[in-house]
């Protein structure tokens, strides 16, 4: 099966009235499974333009240089990818329409339809788009500074779940199934570690230390921390690994999905299973990252300090972890001033 009848195919589907497999990317799974096992022809090579090529360029230094996951880096290339189309002219960037006024207005442009922590990511992208360009001899000059910074802060408390619909999440998990019995240790995992969805999809069947009762974290940037491994988060993978994992799973990652092909989970995919059990729950729609925040809150509340949340979590900053000192409202009451009854005339 090639491309070009994956297209057909769907397209005949589409026109027929059929409402699943009307899409390209639904038939991404069974291509790249044919593609692995060389039962689908290779792809005539594709003429790039001088845009794709400089976006295929910032790909690989992402890749390569800057150690980015190819998720990540696949946000990057898609957030610059509209800038690129509008300074390339011809065969080459046009260094004179690259300015300070070129890249405010793309950014400007974007706040009118985007929320402001988007628009913080995307600036990022662009502003190491232009760092790689002086780098590589694009340009001649370093115009990154000139990418202003997007004023983003959560204003609010960290939300993370009561005990009781942590329990809940837990139980709306059915472990006579895989599926269940998978679902039941992400969620453990997520509950009881902090850790983030991309570090439960990159989890391998090496990176956990059942000797030393460890587990390796691969978190942002490359970055490796090893982990205490509890005990009731470690039976809970026993029984997914013993009696849930598929045998025909195709890489090494501990969640793998329970339909065939057998590849590991994505980022999104631990989301929605996090997502599914929520609505199972009655509690309706919760994230992965939501669970991370219940890690914290539960920690604050046994009288962890600021300082032990911050090594689970990993932070690199003692200011993000700081952002839970606003959870425990009962240990800022010392610190409020209390509010006069009369106003000095």
């Amino acid at each position: 099966m090639t491309v070009a009848v994956a297209l057909r195919y769907v397209q005949v589907r589409a026109a027929s009235g059929y409402r699943a497999f009307r899409s390209r990317r639904s038939l991404d799974p069974l291509l790249c499974y044919l593609g692995g096992v060389g039962a689908a022809p290779d792809e005539p090579p594709i003429v790039l333009t001088t845009a794709d090529a400089l976006v295929e360029r910032f790909r690989t230094y992402l890749l390569s240089e800057r150690g980015l996951k190819p998720n990540v880096a696949a946000f990057y290339v898609a957030s610059v990818r509209p800038f690129v189309s509008t300074v390339v002219i011809g065969d080459a960037v046009d260094v004179a329409s690259l300015s300070a006024r070129t890249v405010i207005a793309f950014l400007s442009h974007l706040t009118r339809s985007l929320a402001p922590k988007t628009v913080q990511g995307r600036a990022s992208a662009l502003r190491s788009l232009l760092r790689f360009w002086f780098l590589d001899g694009v340009t001649d000059t370093d115009v990154s500074a000139c990418v202003p910074k997007v004023a983003h802060r959560q204003s609010g408390l960290p939300r993370g779940l009561p005990a009781d619909q942590v329990a809940a999440l837990l139980a709306s998990c059915d472990t006579g199934t895989a599926n269940g019995l998978r679902d039941r240790a992400i969620l453990t995992m997520l509950v009881r570690m902090g850790l983030r969805a991309g570090e439960i999809a990159a989890l391998a069947l090496q990176d956990v230390d059942w000797r030393q009762g460890e587990v390796t974290v691969r978190g942002k940037g490359g970055r490796r921390d090893r982990l205490p491994l509890p005990a009731d988060v470690g039976r809970v993978l026993v029984d997914y690994l013993e009696a849930g994992r598929p045998s025909g799973a195709l890489e090494r990652c501990v969640f793998v999905r329970v339909k065939a092909p057998h590849r590991g989970l994505t980022n999104t995919g631990v989301t929605q299973v996090v997502n599914a059990a929520a609505h199972r729950a009655g509690l309706g729609t919760i994230y992965a990252h939501r669970l991370r925040h219940s890690a914290a809150t539960t920690m604050l509340a046994a009288g962890a300090p600021l300082a032990e949340i911050g090594q689970v979590l990993r932070h690199r900053s003692v200011l993000t972890t700081a952002l839970y000192a606003k959870v425990d409202i009962e240990a800022l009451r010392c610190l409020a001033m209390p509010w006069p009854h009369e106003v000095a005339r």
